[in-house]
């Protein structure tokens, strides 16, 4: 029987979306994909990717600087500069909070640098309340 971290559920009305985690263990995108109620926009991408952070920035500066290696980049900048700094910082997967996202340019631009893109509803804070509440406590 697996040690599971107390769920977190997700949806609208009655039913919901229960994600369960093993203790210790991080999310996979596609974890993430669920949480935030977002659309792939790279489908052919890997999303059974373990991914052992989030960070949230609009500021690429500071994607620069305080980063993790690995981690996933909630951000409002929908040009190719985020897609830039997220290849220099070894960032695993891109999403664009607020609904936006990005001309196919900055898309193709990811999909050659094989970094998945998500888009997603959600506000910035939203997105990053939804994944905190989630995800495995010693990730935080």
């Amino acid at each position: 029987m697996l040690d599971v971290i107390e769920p977190y559920i997700i949806g609208s009305g009655g039913g919901g979306k229960e994600l369960l985690f093993r203790r210790g263990m991080t999310m996979t995108l596609k974890d993430i994909l669920v949480l935030v109620d977002g659309e792939l926009l790279t489908p052919e991408m890997d999303i059974g990717i373990e991914c052992p952070g989030i960070f949230a920035s609009d500021l690429m500066s500071d994607v620069l600087t305080f980063v993790n290696p690995g981690s996933v980049l909630l951000t409002g900048l929908v040009h190719s500069h985020a897609v830039r700094t997220a290849c220099l910082t070894d960032v695993t997967a891109i999403v664009f909070v607020q609904g936006k996202r990005p001309d196919m340019k900055v898309v193709d631009e990811a999909r050659e640098k094989n970094l998945p893109v998500i888009s997603t509803g959600l506000s910035m804070f939203e997105a990053c309340s939804r994944l905190a509440q989630s995800f495995p406590e010693r990730a935080r």
